[in-house]
């Protein structure tokens, strides 16, 4: 099965597994809602994706984002997901997420329109700062305050000082969360519970009043499914279904002057049982470690003091070529995370294990036990995890 290529580097187009780099510089998810809102006027944004020539005279605007829809999954969901498949075919093009490759990070990128170090949110879950607490940014209640711990103005509260009609339609259960807050925080919130209320909201925001309109929606169950079952699993492809006819109610709703914007933020790769490392299982990786943040893709490791070096050894010897092992200084000079205030420059470890091809480093008695059984994860640099697709359709 044939798909669309990626945007080319020079030379060759990357493979699944080889490294890219985060296009902060324009190209990137954080460029999604500026550009979208330079069309309705909203001052200070800019069209770095260059949609204007084909959405000129556009006044309502509809951005989804499905959770866990790589561009390089596109062709594998395919055979289930004709709409998409021809979206990707005609007016799609890539993007790259920010970095690390994973949902809270990428939400409040596309949310704010910055870099995953101007806004902190520097993973899925980090070390809160001057304690040995590890916050999940997706179980996140409220503490750390979203508003000190993501401080930068999210698009949505800019749109709406400017007078256009901002609302977010997501899952019921995510109302009012630190991270609903974090990255959405501006916008009216409307649940929706599965793929039909998911649409029919956000088609009935879309149409309302006589303004500019900006409406974000999304979708998470793709994910999951890679997740659980595995890229090209049957509920993979179940779910891949479901986001395709989500996707044909959307088109053939647009008003005449509307479009929809449709991209995620990450793809996934399934990781086999013999790639998988098990730091809670060999008291070299655990020697010198105070905190372990981060996900299986991506570790961050906090260091007795007097420790970094050691740990960073111990570490680079012991995975050899399954990860790339920094020091903080090294990933931060790598420009992963774009730069990085002093404030939020201890939310990233001492040390940082980014993971390559397809291995992990799970903590089977550490951290919850389904994180180290999933199929599929993200979060490092691959192709794979980092190209994430912008589709634009015009009313």
């Amino acid at each position: 099965m044939t798909g669309p290529a990626p945007d080319p580097i020079p030379g060759r187009a990357p493979g699944p597994l080889d490294r890219v780099a985060p296009r902060y510089e324009g190209g990137g998810l954080a460029d999604v809602l500026p550009s979208a809102l330079a069309l309705l006027g909203v001052p200070g944004a800019a069209d770095r994706l260059g949609l204007a020539p084909r959405l000129a005279g556009v006044r309502r605007i509809a951005v989804l984002l499905v959770d866990g829809l790589g561009w390089y999954q596109i062709p594998t969901a395919a055979p289930y997901a004709p709409t998409l498949a021809g979206l990707a075919a005609t007016v799609g093009r890539s993007l790259t997420t920010g970095f690390p490759s994973t949902t809270p990070t990428s939400l409040v990128s596309l949310g704010t329109g910055t870099p995953p170090g101007a806004h902190g949110v520097l993973g899925f879950t980090v070390r809160v700062p001057g304690t040995d607490r590890v916050l999940n940014h997706v179980d996140w209640a409220g503490d750390p305050d979203p508003a000190s711990w993501q401080p930068v103005p999210t698009w949505y509260q800019r749109a709406r000082a400017a007078g256009v009609a901002v609302t977010v339609v997501s899952r019921p259960e995510f109302a009012g969360s630190g991270l609903t807050l974090a990255a959405n925080r501006g916008g009216d919130y409307r649940g929706a519970a599965g793929v039909d209320a998911l649409a029919a909201r956000m088609l009935a925001a879309l149409a309302a009043g006589d303004g500019p309109v900006l409406v974000s929606g999304y979708h998470p169950d793709l994910d999951r499914h890679g997740h659980l079952s595995g890229v090209d699993s049957a509920p993979w492809r179940a779910a891949a279904a479901d986001v395709d006819a989500l996707l044909a109610r959307l088109v053939d709703g647009l008003p005449p002057d509307a479009a929809l914007l449709v991209t995620a933020d990450h793809g996934q790769l399934d990781v086999p049982a013999g790639h998988r490392i098990d730091l809670d299982a060999d008291p070299r990786l655990r020697a010198g470690v105070r905190v372990v943040a981060g996900e299986p893709r991506v570790r961050y490791l906090h260091a007795e003091p007097g420790a970094e070096a050691d740990v960073t050894a111990a570490w680079t010897e012991v995975l050899g070529p399954a990860a790339h092992v920094l020091t903080r200084a090294e990933a931060v000079a790598t420009g992963w995370f774009g730069p990085v205030p002093e404030a939020h420059l201890t939310r990233i470890g001492d040390v940082v294990v980014v993971c390559r091809d397809t291995y992990a480093v799970v903590a089977t008695r550490s951290e919850p036990p389904m994180a180290s059984r999933l199929v599929a994860y993200h979060g490092a640099d691959t192709a794979a995890e980092m190209a994430v697709p912008l589709l634009v359709v015009r009313g």
